[in-house]
């Protein structure tokens, strides 16, 4: 039987509590994280760096050498939708590179990937159909579940100007949360099954966490709250077929 996750999937709005569950276990103990979570070494894949890229090279374009963007509008919008499937697609080559290069990648590593989706963009149902069998074999997925107004709140408490890049301190404007993530499909997604997506074809085990009231925005109270989720989440993981 494994003895750590493979993949484990991080879902959720911004700022519910993704960030804050992937920074508590990067700083827990190697050997509690290991014991308690089923975590091994920390091995993330994030498409929020991945996307800021772009909005930096468009501002690069525009300013710098006075040329169109090439991938957003001047207030911050992709330019086509299919750019946030295109971040799904970057997160299963990104994968695929790391365990091409290591051929044991996972005696250690657990890898962690985290990306958000809103119905206004196709939401998770049309994301899921870019996960490669690769990144889906394996893999368990972590849904933090918060309201859009504890999402709204959280990203205006998280939001630092001077660190618009900074993964625990970016945020959305209040107008860009609600557009692209006031609504979101997960419970439909979800509803087959109280244990386990169908994905393209694979049989993926879930829990969601539900952070409200907020767990996350204290350590005491997260640690607890994580052993309980995670537990689950391990039972349905390691007893799968």
């Amino acid at each position: 039987m494994d003895k750590i996750f493979k993949k484990l999937i991080l879902l959720g709005r911004p700022a519910s509590g993704k960030s804050e569950v992937i920074h508590y276990l990067k700083n827990s103990a190697p050997e509690d994280r290991l014991s308690r979570f089923h975590i091994g070494k920390i091995d993330e894949i994030d498409d929020f760096p991945m996307l800021w890229v772009w909005f930096e090279e468009d501002e690069i374009l525009e300013k710098k050498f006075n040329k169109p963007r090439m991938h957003s509008t001047p207030d911050g919008y992709f330019l086509f939708e299919y750019q946030w499937h295109l971040l799904i697609e970057r997160i299963c080559f990104e994968y695929k590179k790391r365990t091409r290069d290591n051929k044991n990648y996972h005696d250690e590593k657990t890898c962690l990937i985290e990306f958000s989706r809103g119905t206004e963009h196709g939401g998770y149902k049309e994301a899921f159909k870019h996960l490669s069998p690769e990144v889906l074999k394996d893999a368990a997925i972590l849904y933090v579940n918060v309201p859009y107004e504890e999402s709204l709140r959280k990203n205006r408490k998280r939001f630092n100007p001077e660190k618009p890049d900074s993964i625990l301190e970016h945020g959305l404007p209040d107008s860009k949360l609600k557009r692209l993530y006031e609504f979101v499909d997960w419970e439909e997604v979800s509803s087959g099954s109280a244990t386990h997506i169908n994905i393209n074809g694979i049989e993926v085990p879930y829990v969601v966490f539900e952070n409200m009231p907020s767990k996350t925005d204290d350590p005491a109270l997260l640690g607890p709250a994580l052993d309980d989720v995670i537990s689950n989440l391990w039972k349905l993981y390691s007893g799968r077929d």
